[in-house]
């Protein structure tokens, strides 16, 4: 199995037809949903918080079959995120894209219970302060890359 780093590489990454977008409706809806938990996988294990649709980006190449995304395939699995509640835009132009391993909802839950876990309710914190703090190492908001 390939890999990307210390990240494991689902073997459909080294089938060439999968960075081309595929015309036939249920191939083109498989492919996507692959690719949505792919980018999903690989940036909550690397805390990777925004992809730059322009900009290279480590999932959208592979090397060992020299097949590379299109900007189309790219806009494509990053816009399914979005109607999902996965990720949004962080632009007018759709450039550049925030992707949310966890949702929103999902991200208040863990902010809170890390609040309540520390007796924290009454008091004022700054996010540099929960990201980086002593309490929150091992919590999943530690070192956000934010």
């Amino acid at each position: 199995m390939q890999k990307l780093g210390e990240f494991k590489l689902p073997h459909f990454f080294n089938y060439p037809p999968y960075f081309t977008l595929q015309p036939v409706r249920d191939t083109r809806e498989k492919q996507v949903q692959l690719w949505k938990e792919l980018i999903l996988d690989y940036c909550r294990t690397q805390k990777i918080f925004t992809i730059i649709l322009d900009e290279e980006f480590p999932l959208f190449t592979n090397p060992v079959i020299d097949r590379s995304l299109s900007h189309e395939a790219r806009e494509a699995f990053l816009s399914a995120l979005i109607s999902e509640g996965r990720a949004e835009w962080m632009d007018k132009g759709h450039k550049k894209c925030l992707v949310l391993w966890l949702r929103i909802q999902d991200w208040a839950d863990c902010i809170l219970r890390f609040v309540k876990d520390n007796g924290l309710e009454d008091s004022v914190m700054t996010i540099e302060e929960i990201r980086t703090g002593i309490e929150s190492r091992g919590t999943g908001i530690y070192i956000w890359n934010l």
